[in-house]
């Protein structure tokens, strides 16, 4: 019988998600945050052949050394297979050897395509946005470039949203058929949304977002009520399983004992 946990926080539950979706044996790009911390708890639970990428450089590393702050952290580096700069990591990107880019955002529409620029009025405001978020980063070319992407956004109607205030890293686009081909992306574009309060995919068809599963103590309504677009539902949706014992302890004690991104 498994060993549920029943204290955890949204952060860790989504982080947990996270994990659970990274399969072993493949090459992860990973973003700045919780993709970070979810990529060491795969690693150190169903996916210890799991490959992480990180923009700075380095290829292969275990992260024992303590969470990174960034994407550029020299903790980053730690018993990687190799570090040859920024430049070699998106090469290889663009040369189609990435599995998954896991990448947030601040906002994401219902096709998948995310927003870390700004909030404000654009391109009147752009250079006095409302609020000026942290950029693209390498998220930009990994939504284009990566095989797949997963998303990991924090849930609430104003992250999730039907039209995005600017667009910096490429989902589905508008939905429209081999929308990605015709702008010359390489990428099958975003395949998992993972947030605080559901675990949804894409229609095959129409390229909009659906819920695959509610997190412990949600509902379908809950979910979409929390959500600025209406959402498609999967035909067996089903409730995703809360954290274990052992993730939370990994969480808590070994990946992110001082809460630096999963607050409790």
């Amino acid at each position: 019988m498994t060993d549920y946990a029943t204290d955890f926080s949204p952060g860790e539950m989504i982080v947990t998600a996270g994990a659970r979706q990274l399969e072993n044996n493949k090459v992860i790009f990973a973003g700045t945050g919780l993709p970070m911390v979810g990529i060491t708890l795969a690693q150190l639970t169903s996916g210890p052949g799991i490959i992480p990428v990180f923009e700075a450089g380095a290829v292969g590393p275990t992260l024992d050394r303590g969470l990174p702050l960034s994407v550029g952290d020299s903790r980053t580096t730690s018993r990687a297979n190799y570090i040859q700069g920024l430049n070699s990591a998106f090469e290889l990107t663009q040369r189609g050897f990435i599995d998954i880019g896991f990448i947030g955002g601040a906002e994401v529409d219902p096709y998948g395509n995310l927003n870390s620029t700004m909030i404000g009025d654009f391109p009147q405001n752009y250079m006095k946005p409302v609020v000026r978020l942290p950029g693209s980063g390498g998220a930009g070319d990994m939504s284009c470039s990566c095989t797949y992407t997963i998303l990991i956004v924090q849930h609430e109607p104003r992250r999730f949203v039907e039209k995005l205030q600017y667009c910096t890293s490429m989902g589905h686009m508008d939905g429209s058929k081999d929308a990605r081909k015709k702008a010359g992306l390489q990428g099958k574009g975003p395949k998992r949304v993972i947030t605080t309060k559901a675990l949804m995919g894409f229609d095959d068809e129409t390229k909009r977002m659906k819920i695959l599963a509610t997190m412990p103590g949600e509902t379908v309504q809950s979910v979409q009520d929390a959500t600025g677009f209406e959402l498609m539902v999967d035909k067996d949706v089903y409730e995703f399983a809360p954290p274990t014992q052992t993730e939370i302890k990994l969480i808590r004690e070994v990946i992110d004992p001082t809460q630096i991104f999963c607050k409790r």
